[in-house]
């Protein structure tokens, strides 16, 4: 006998095909929605719009946050599976995100995963003193400023330097930061910077230095760092100021008397300013300033531990728009080149101010920032700086 078969299981069958097949095909639908979200730019928001993560921050936050800039696509569970199939969820970096025109939700779900923020910079001057350097800090954006209060006493503390005068203590350096980011964390990466780059200075310098400990080595180079920015004459001057201190002779440099007058300084030094007997004023006091006077740069360093031989004992600007300065044994020849620079300025061809050691005696057509004109002292021989 055949069986009897029964309609209804048919039926039951021809059903369950049915829901498989459009669950089938409902699947390729959502998967092929998925892809094409994944894979689609990032539409709604302004160009180069950024999103910042806070430390936290999950899949929804981050979401919220992009809807609130307007980012309509995708379904909420659409991000989340997204969010694990990229290793995204749970591993989201802090910090600031560019969404680039282009930009997909999977690239960037994956720049949060690997941390690619958006990096800023700040630039550290060479020559800088550390109110140009706080200055600047104040400003830089979007830096989170901790300092601005703090004494430069508080602010060495803070950095773990109590009792450490902080002029020249920081790298010129462009440095990165991101968002979230402090002043303070700048200023101990620039620490950090000098600190090795003063070590490495100091482990290459030359024997028979006259000063004996790297803290002196960085206040000559931040004098050196003062007087030129021709890259050629920064070993040559470094010489001239070794030689000085080696015979007990005065420095006579007008960078160290403008940092002693902070403030006060208008632009010119006059004869009062050089005749007051302050502890920078290398026109009175024999040696180094008690502290730096700038932040020097690794050049500069380089040039006060290893300074260019010679006999030279004084130097001036050319004045000849090169940056060039002009060397000199004697006094007399050193006379020689101080009027040759004012007979240019004098003729209105002299580019750039009188930089140097002394200028002339008794001429007083000396221009601005210059000193009025002094002769060279010499004493027996070097007293420590006060």
């Amino acid at each position: 006998m055949n069986p009897v078969r029964n309609p209804q299981n048919g039926g039951i069958r021809g059903v369950l095909l049915l829901v498989l097949l459009l669950a089938a095909v409902a699947a390729v639908l959502v998967w092929n929605h998925y892809q094409a979200f994944a894979s689609t730019p990032i539409s709604g928001m302004q160009p180069d719009q950024r999103i910042i993560v806070e430390r936290g921050n999950g899949v929804p936050q981050v979401l919220r946050k992009l809807r609130a800039l307007g980012v309509l696509q995708g379904y909420d569970i659409e991000w989340r599976m997204l969010a694990r199939q990229s290793g995204a969820a749970g591993h989201l970096q802090a910090g600031e995100y560019a969404v680039k025109p282009g930009m997909t939700p999977a690239q960037l779900l994956m720049d949060m995963r690997d941390g690619k923020v958006v990096s800023f910079r700040f630039t550290l001057v060479e020559g800088w003193n550390i109110r140009d350097l706080r200055r600047a800090l104040a400003k830089a954006q979007p830096l989170v400023h901790t300092i601005d209060a703090m004494s430069d006493v508080q602010l060495m503390t803070s950095l773990g330097h109590a009792g450490q005068h902080p002029e020249g203590r920081f790298l010129p350096e462009t440095y990165q930061y991101n968002t979230g980011e402090r002043d303070i964390d700048v200023l101990k990466r620039a620490y950090a910077g000098m600190q090795k780059a003063l070590d490495a200075a100091w482990s290459r310098r030359i024997e028979n230095l006259p000063f004996k400990t790297p803290d002196e080595a960085l206040a000559l180079a931040s004098i050196v760092e003062k007087e030129t920015g021709f890259a050629d004459d920064r070993a040559m001057i470094a010489g001239v100021f070794v030689r000085r201190l080696e015979k007990g002779m005065r420095l006579e440099t007008d960078p160290s008397v403008i940092y002693g007058m902070g403030d006060r300084y208008a632009g010119n030094v006059t004869k009062a300013d050089l005749q007051a007997d302050t502890p920078y004023n290398t026109y009175k006091r024999i040696g180094l300033p008690p502290t730096p006077i700038c932040m020097p740069g690794e050049a500069a360093l380089r040039a006060v531990t290893q300074p260019a031989a010679g006999q030279a004992l004084y130097f001036v600007a050319s004045g000849d728009g090169t940056g060039r300065s002009l060397f000199a044994d004697t006094y007399a020849q050193h006379q020689a080149n101080v009027r040759a620079y004012l007979a240019r300025y004098r003729a209105g061809n002299a580019k750039g101010p009188l930089t140097g050691t002394a200028p002339v005696e008794g001429d007083a057509t000396t221009p601005a920032p210059t000193t009025t004109p002094v002769a060279p002292t010499a004493a027996p021989a070097p007293a420590p700086a006060p």
